[in-house]
């Protein structure tokens, strides 16, 4: 084959890849030019009906939005309503109810391709660093240099070898997102209770592997039928070498594998599975190409050795720890409180500080060979991980560990809620709050009260004649944490949450039943509702066509929204300006309620 043909379909394919997950951004783009060659009235009447037919998804862009602003105003037409910010809509509609979501820039719980996609690329990094894919490297290469004919057909064929490692590890990657289906189905599957505590067993069951208890290997069928074939020679043959590789090292990429694809499935993106492992495939294929097109690099690799077990036995211990989340967003959400932040906490101190001494040659295990010298990077590696487990030792009586926000349960999930630590933390003593407080639960530090009933709340919120911040959660929801933690705890932010508002939490993933009595089947959720989380869930997609979390919105105690809905809003500044005005809106429509002045 021709190698500028072969140069090309691998880069075609990167780039087609890459399109996907850049789709959005390439949206953008195209509007914006489009927006560009706008010169009269009818033009722009006529892009605004294209964006809106074909460019949803660029509606969200704060860049085309100002642009869209800026032609109204120059042409004298009303620019459509997505194209205002909160504070306009809010004055032209008096505090809407129209049921807007504001997703531009909010980072929803679902994560970006790219970020998974370069997690991908990390853990295939760290997969060439084992024993089975190392040596592997050096012999490959060889065989491509020295069994080709001229130098150009011996990079040709480590190209398309390494064009066949990545189509091979996104073909997996494309199956369990055709198998996984919409967003909803990936959004189920993330919070369903068997297949969290399914993601826990897989992560242990690596563990011990990668600890050396015991290998996984695909079957020797398998293997010696694919190394048959790699004979052949041509491009068959050179696939099935990449195919044969990928089955001789899932001793040790395949608990990589599987923790990297459970990840991805429970980010919520439907094409995370296939960006995980474009981003695997092409650095576990990069070395085998680059020392093919400049073979002197390999003198300056490192020899292989005991230290490639100890990166295995590493690997064993984070999976132990990662393991720990999936069976907390268990416990959480049935309320079992077995895996408290204290014992949470303590496993991890436990993990690290056993690894701290494996890394300093204290403790070994069954196939490490004695550690005779500590070389400078085992030390750094072992030094990090004593420091990580110095800080979060403070976590066991009440710490914040923002390191770890949204892995570790929160810290109301605990014993006592610290109290131990701190004593009972003041709250009001009115007669209100005194009838309401067995509905009140703690968030956050414990200082900040929330409802977990939307009936009650708006019950208590007219008799305190104040708005509503509803919270739709998630107790697997890790920005859901990151704002309790970091953005309602900011002394900005915490005085209007305790004296202007009134908070209900809606957790849309709590397992707790309810009475049979209430049971009902949902067109929107194509299915029964029969939990708590079931009845938030249903109410967060009909009513904002949302469902992922965080998502807040501020109302009045009649249901009717004062705001736009926004995601995951870390800026404390945009957060604030939220809340501000949806309390403004809240008096400017119940001008009797006596309005307290925000600074």
């Amino acid at each position: 084959m021709n190698n500028k043909l072969i140069v090309s379909l691998i880069f075609s394919m990167f780039f087609f890849i890459g399109g996907l997950i850049a789709g959005e951004d390439k949206d953008n783009g195209a509007v914006t030019e489009l927006l560009n060659l706008v010169e009269t009235k009818k033009d722009f009447t006529d892009a605004l009906g294209l964006i809106e037919s074909d460019f949803e998804e660029a509606k969200s862009s704060e860049e085309v939005k100002t642009q869209i602003v800026a032609l109204s105003k120059k042409h004298k037409v009303d620019s459509p309503e997505w194209s205002k910010d909160e504070e306009e809509l809010d004055v032209v509609n008096g505090g809407s109810n129209d049921h807007t979501v504001d997703n531009s820039g909010s980072g929803l719980e679902k994560r970006s391709l790219w970020s998974i996609f370069f997690e991908g690329f990390l853990w295939g990094f760290v997969a060439l660093l084992t024993p089975c894919v190392f040596p592997m490297i050096p012999m490959t290469v060889s065989f491509f240099t020295k069994q080709s004919q001229t130098k150009a057909k011996g990079i040709s064929n480590a190209l398309l070898y390494g064009f066949f490692i990545v189509l091979i590890y996104v073909a997996l990657g494309l199956l369990i997102t055709v198998a996984s289906g919409s967003s909803l189905t990936v959004y189920d599957l993330a919070t369903n209770v068997y297949m969290n505590i399914g993601f826990f067993a897989i992560f242990m069951i690596f563990a011990f592997s990668f600890l050396g208890a015991f290998e996984i290997r695909m079957p020797a069928k398998w293997v010696n039928a694919s190394d048959s074939k790699a004979d052949k020679g041509g491009i068959v043959g050179i696939f099935f070498m990449a195919f044969t590789l990928a089955l001789v090292s899932f001793s040790c990429t395949g608990p990589i594998i599987g923790s990297s694809l459970v990840q991805a499935i429970s980010s919520g993106n439907m094409m995370g599975p296939a960006a995980i492992m474009l981003g695997f495939s092409i650095a576990l294929s990069l070395p085998f190409m680059l020392f093919a097109i400049f073979p002197g690099w390999m003198n300056s690799m490192p020899q292989s050795g005991g230290w490639l077990n100890s990166v295995k036995v590493v690997l064993g211990l984070l999976e132990i720890a990662l393991a720990m989340k999936f069976f907390s967003m268990v416990d959480l959400a049935y309320h079992w409180d077995i895996l408290t932040r204290e014992v949470f906490v303590a496993i991890w101190v436990a993990v690290f500080g056993v690894m701290t001494l494996y890394l300093f040659g204290k403790i070994q295990f069954s196939h490490d060979s004695p550690v005779q010298k500590l070389s400078v990077t085992r030390f750094m590696f072992g030094f990090s991980a004593l420091v990580f487990t110095i800080y979060l030792i403070p976590g066991m009586w009440g710490a914040p560990l923002s390191a770890i926000d949204g892995i570790a349960p929160p810290r109301t999930h605990s014993e006592d809620g610290f109290e131990f630590v701190h004593g009972p933390l003041p709250e009001p003593t009115d007669e209100l709050f005194l009838e309401y407080r067995s509905e009140m639960h703690k968030v956050a530090d414990g200082s900040i009260l929330v409802f977990h009933d939307l009936d009650i709340g708006r019950e208590y919120a007219q008799k305190a004649n104040k708005p509503i911040l509803v919270d739709f959660t998630g107790h697997s929801c890790a920005n859901c944490r990151k704002t309790e933690n970091t953005v309602w705890g900011n002394e900005e932010i915490k005085p209007l949450l305790k004296d202007q508002l009134v908070i209900v939490s809606l957790y849309c993933d709590d397992k707790e039943l309810l009475p049979k009595s209430e049971w009902v089947y949902s067109d929107i959720t194509k299915g029964k509702i029969k939990t708590i989380g079931n009845k938030w869930s249903a109410y967060q997609i009909e009513t904002y066509g949302q469902i992922s979390q965080p998502l807040y919105i501020i109302q009045d105690h009649d249901g009717k929204d004062l705001t736009s809905a926004i995601g995951y809003t870390p800026n404390i500044a945009s957060y604030k300006k939220f809340l501000k005005g949806g309390i403004d809106n809240f008096y400017k429509r119940h001008a009797d309620g006596l309005k307290v002045k925000i600074d």
